[in-house]
């Protein structure tokens, strides 16, 4: 089984109005804690970036 990488695009700028880096809209939390998450929960934070991407509006594209 493949590892879930990290979506992280080295662009990283945590809006606290948004709770979300604005590169790959994750939570502070995910991002800290990502290397330590189950196959599971990574799967769950990726399928939920595409809408927190729409959420934040292309501002941040």
């Amino acid at each position: 089984m493949n590892k879930i990488s990290s979506p992280c695009v080295k662009n990283c700028n945590y809006d606290p109005s948004y709770r979300y880096c604005t590169g790959c809209f994750r939570s502070g939390e995910e991002i800290t804690n990502w290397i330590y998450f189950s196959e599971e929960n990574r799967k769950k934070i990726m399928k939920s970036l595409p809408e927190r991407r729409k959420i934040l509006g292309n501002n941040y594209l």
